[in-house]
């Protein structure tokens, strides 16, 4: 299990302290929201945030890139320092070359499929993704409700790694994730866990510490 809070959802004012914070608790990645206003309706950070990050903090960023047409893109945030560099299937027609681009600049490399995104659309990338991240909301604003059916497509995708050799991606959630909903994620197979407003809602180490329970 690892848990990477998403700042999305930490005090804009305080940014360096709640980096801090949750590094100090134990976070196992941070996920940074990069949003266009295009892809999804909301705008939150530019591409500098990747470098001031990684400049205050060596856990590993999570960034999950909801841009339109993310291909120019990849460059500058494997540069400032993202770790994992995910990007929606629903934003490229060449979501292939996309994944390999992120390879040969030296980063992972996931997918993310929106709620009404099958798993059978992206079957074709599964051997070369190092990650896919399943929206348990719809995408670009923090604070929604879980939507309970997505633990089927987790379980669909726990199933597909399982037979198939060639497939070695981890399964991470993004939505409405909090210390119950958790458990229909982790039952379902999933990995990775974004939680933004849950760990940001109270005491950081202790909301930390009751996702790691499920």
């Amino acid at each position: 299990m690892k848990i990477a809070p998403s700042i999305l959802s930490a005090d804009l004012m305080n940014m360096g302290r709640d980096v801090k914070a949750i590094s100090d608790a134990g976070a196992d990645l941070i996920h940074v929201d990069i949003m266009d206003g295009h892809f999804v309706s909301n705008i939150t950070f530019g591409m500098g945030i990747i470098k001031s990050l990684k400049e205050t903090t060596d856990v590993p960023l999570d960034v999950h890139l909801m841009i339109d047409h993310p291909e120019p893109y990849l460059k500058d945030a494997v540069e400032f320092g993202a770790d994992m560099v995910l990007i929606h299937a629903e934003a490229t027609p060449h979501i292939h070359g996309a994944i390999q681009t992120i390879h040969n600049l030296g980063a992972k490399a996931g997918v993310v499929i929106n709620p009404g995104t099958s798993v059978e659309s992206i079957l074709p990338i599964l051997p070369i993704v190092d990650q896919v991240l399943v929206m348990t909301v719809n995408p670009g604003f923090g604070g929604q409700k879980f939507i309970k059916e997505m633990a089927n497509k987790i379980a669909h995708l726990d199933q597909l790694r399982q037979t198939n050799s060639n497939c070695n991606f981890e399964i991470e959630v993004d939505g409405g994730v909090d210390d119950k909903t958790i458990k229909y994620c982790l039952d379902a197979g999933a990995d990775v866990f974004v939680a933004g407003s849950y760990v940001f809602g109270g005491d950081i180490k202790q909301r930390i510490d009751s996702l790691r329970i499920g």
